[in-house]
């Protein structure tokens, strides 16, 4: 029922055109600059601790367009997901470096996509699950009744959703063991007891263990994706960065692989997401140690 009456509400959104999706994105980060004073303070303080901008001025500019990216980022997730294949498809007016994906897929050992929060997060799984098989982690919502809604809107042709729990990297596993490419938000928070402290920026993060060991395990290619967004809702590219093997092979590394990949294009990056809390909820004891000495035997 639930389900049913927010499809009804999105339906309305999920019709308009991507640069009217991104003015009104524009429109909500205006607001929530004005009225959410928690949300602008963790942004600077985010911003501000990776020192990326060294001048007020600039410093200043990168709050206020950082605050309206995440407006956007906020609606055009909600939007896509009520749309249909072709049409998000057709959002996407480049994609750089598809030959690493052909070279990646002939050795046969999967890849593996570090999509940090970054541009369009959501539309690069899409993109890539068009046209080959694609298994995707993700951490289920506190309030579940929003559940089924992320799944319709996420699952798609090729897109085998794997939640973040001993099912799901068993199915990431078996995906990388048939050639097939697996796709992780790396700077997502996880779990307490499936992270280690390593540093973002200078200062101690709680970062997933998840995709170094995968990446340790199988010998699959590291690509890291970004749904880089045109100006004045033209559309996005999809920027694809081969890692070299063992870039990620500890979580400093691949802490230090997504500062890289978020210096391309700081203000898209989203700042508002608190990077440096540690998850209450954790995994029982057994459950971490069947997960670390999961095999592909």
């Amino acid at each position: 029922m639930i389900l049913t009456m927010l499809t009804i509400l999105l339906k309305p959104l999920s019709s308009l055109s991507l640069p009217a999706i991104h003015r009104l994105g524009s429109l909500l980060g205006r607001i929530m600059f004005l009225l959410m004073p928690v949300s602008k303070q963790i942004i600077t303080n985010n911003l501000v601790q990776s020192q990326l901008f060294h001048e007020k001025s600039s410093l200043d500019n990168a709050i206020r367009q950082t605050v309206i990216e995440s407006g956007k980022s906020i609606v055009e997730s909600l939007a896509l997901w009520g749309k249909k294949d072709a049409e998000i498809l057709a959002w996407v007016k480049s994609c750089k470096n598809w030959h690493l994906i052909d070279e990646a897929m002939a050795k046969n050992k999967g890849i593996i996509f570090l999509t940090p929060h970054l541009g369009c997060f959501e539309i690069t799984s899409i993109f890539y699950g068009a046209k080959h098989p694609i298994s995707v982690l993700y951490r289920p919502p506190k309030m579940q009744w929003l559940l089924p809604f992320i799944q319709a809107g996420r699952a798609r042709h090729h897109i085998t959703l794997a939640p973040a729990n001993l099912h799901g990297v068993r199915i990431l596993l078996q995906a990388l063991k048939r050639g097939e490419a697996i796709g992780i938000l790396p700077d997502q928070i996880p779990a307490s007891g499936e992270g280690a402290w390593a540093p973002f920026f200078g200062k101690p993060a709680y970062t997933m263990t998840l995709a170094s060991k995968l990446a340790n395990k199988t010998g699959a290619t590291i690509i890291m994706a970004f749904g880089e967004r045109r100006a004045d809702g033209d559309g996005f590219d999809i920027q694809l960065t081969s890692l070299a093997h063992g870039a990620i092979a500890t979580p400093t590394l691949l802490n230090l692989a997504i500062e890289q990949q978020i210096a391309k294009n700081p203000t898209q990056y989203l700042w508002r997401y608190p990077r440096y809390k540690q998850r209450r909820h954790a995994m029982s004891k057994d459950s971490t140690t069947k997960v670390e000495n999961t095999s592909l035997d």
